[in-house]
């Protein structure tokens, strides 16, 4: 059996409500608690694959040498980026909900463009054979490989939740 473990960065210092997607922001807190907790949970040897963004990489960096990869990244919401929901066109969020998996109205990329990216790079890295495998990222690519990985419809793993700093341990018969 294979593992892999998926791991979601920790809480970012932006104002709640915030829509920062693919902007750089800092964390709230220092990583240094939260590996400690994590490193204890993960095996000793591990591939280590993480969002190059600030809020993924320090956590990786702090649990061992990452690979980073770009198309690990949160989706990509393009002007909606660093705007409070709240001040997004009501009809806009809207018309989000009404097609989640590909609306791309705001200028950024969908869903599905997103999920199809991350899977990409879980792919090339089962390929590669390197498990035990950690990938540390984002609530929305975490959730797209999770989904890929139990066979759920993007549908199901889209209502996945991925608490700040929270852990999943995925066992794969392959």
């Amino acid at each position: 059996m294979n593992t892999i473990y998926l791991i979601r960065h920790p809480a970012v210092a932006v104002p709640p409500g915030t829509c920062y997607g693919q902007s750089d922001v800092v964390l709230r807190e220092p990583v240094d608690a939260l590996a400690a907790s994590l490193r204890a949970q993960l095996p000793e040897c591990f591939a280590l694959l993480s969002s190059p963004l600030l809020r993924c990489r320090l956590l990786a960096e702090a649990l061992g040498t990452p690979k980073l990869d770009p198309r690990l990244m949160e989706i990509d919401f393009g002007h909606w980026e660093m705007q409070n929901f709240d001040a997004i066109e009501r009809r806009q969020i809207d018309a989000w909900a009404a097609d989640p998996l590909d609306f791309r109205a705001h200028g950024g990329e969908s869903v599905r463009q997103m999920a199809t990216r991350a899977v990409a790079v879980l792919n090339e890295a089962l390929a590669e054979k390197p498990l035990p495998l950690v990938i540390v990222g984002h609530a929305g690519p975490l959730r797209a490989l999770a989904g890929h990985l139990q066979g759920m419809p993007p549908e199901a793993w889209m209502q996945l939740g991925f608490a700040y700093g929270q852990l999943q341990i995925i066992h794969a018969p392959w």
